[in-house]
C-alpha cells in the first residue's frame, strides 16, 4: 500500500464550527495533525473541551470556544474570541449544521423547524463567513472551506428543510466566491455522502444501504474520506481554485 502524503498545513490558523464531534471533530484533528492552529466553536461544550484537551495533550495547538449559530451575536463573538487567540486568521470551515426535518414529508414539516434550519445552517454560515472576511483578507492565504451536502445534488427525500439549506450554501459559495476573490479570498464548498457519525445514526439502515449500494466506491464513507479535500482547499495548492463544490460521497453524485 502507497504511503498517504499529508497536507502540510504547518501553523496555518484555522477557524472551525460545529467542532465538538463527528466530522466536524474529524476536521479539528485533522487539520491539528496537519500543523495548523485551530480554534473551534460548538455548542456541545463538555464534549468541546474534552476534544481540546486531548489534542493539546497531543501537542497540538487547539483551542474551544461556544458557539450558537442560530444567535448572530454569538458568531460575531466567536470569531472575534478565536482570531484574538489566533493572532490572526487564514481558514474558516463551515461545518455546523443541523438536520431537524429527518424523516418528515414536506407537507409535515412546520414552520418553525424550517425557520430554525435555514437561521443555522444558511443565515449561520453567511454570518460566519462575513464576520471572518476582514481577518481572511489580510492573509496571503485567506481560504473558506463550506460543507454542504450531496442531498441537495440528488434531491434526498423527506429531509426537506436541511436538502435546500445545503442547496443554498452551495449557493451562496457561488456568489461568495465572486465577491470575496477581489481581496484574495477562495471560498469553496464541499458536499460529502452520507458519513457515519454520531449525527447520521437516525437515518434509516434503508438510506445507509441505498447509498452503499449507489456508489462507484461500495462501502461505508467514514470521515476520514472527507478531511483530505477539505486540507487541501485550505492549502496552498488550492490558490487559484474557488467558487467550486466537490462531491465527496464515493461516486454516489458525480458532475
Amino acid at each position: 500500500m502507497r504511503d498517504v502524503v499529508p497536507v502540510a498545513l504547518n501553523g496555518r490558523r484555522v477557524i472551525v464550527t460545529g467542532g465538538a464531534r463527528g466530522l466536524g471533530a474529524a476536521f479539528v484533528a485533522a487539520l491539528a495533525q496537519a500543523g495548523a492552529r485551530v480554534v473551534f466553536g460548538d455548542l456541545l461544550h463538555d464534549d468541546g473541551e474534552a476534544l481540546a484537551a486531548s489534542l493539546r495533550a497531543a501537542g497540538h495547538q487547539v483551542s474551544y470556544r461556544p458557539l450558537d449559530l442560530a444567535q448572530p451575536a454569538s458568531v460575531a463573538a466567536f470569531v472575534e474570541a478565536a482570531v484574538a487567540t489566533l493572532g490572526g486568521l487564514d481558514g474558516l470551515v463551515n461545518n455546523a449544521a443541523i438536520t431537524n426535518s429527518g424523516g418528515k414529508l414536506a407537507t409535515e414539516l412546520s414552520i418553525d423547524t424550517w425557520d430554525a434550519v435555514m437561521n443555522v445552517n444558511v443565515r449561520g454560515t453567511w454570518l460566519a463567513c462575513t464576520a471572518a472576511l476582514p481577518h481572511l483578507r489580510d492573509s496571503a492565504r485567506g481560504a473558506i472551506v463550506n460543507v454542504a451536502s450531496d442531498t441537495a445534488l440528488w434531491g434526498a427525500p423527506k429531509l426537506l428543510a436541511y436538502v435546500a439549506s445545503k442547496g443554498a450554501v452551495i449557493a451562496m459559495t457561488h456568489s461568495l466566491a465572486r465577491e470575496f476573490g477581489e481581496q484574495g479570498v477562495t471560498v469553496n464548498a464541499i458536499a460529502p455522502g452520507l458519513t457515519e457519525v454520531e449525527a447520521t445514526a437516525y437515518v434509516p439502515q434503508a438510506r445507509h444501504d441505498y447509498y452503499c449500494e449507489g456508489r462507484a466506491l461500495p462501502r461505508a464513507q467514514v470521515p476520514a474520506d472527507v478531511t483530505g479535500p477539505v486540507l487541501f482547499l485550505l492549502s496552498d495548492a488550492a490558490r487559484f481554485v474557488t467558487g467550486q463544490l466537490l462531491p465527496v460521497n464515493g461516486g454516489f453524485v458525480m458532475n
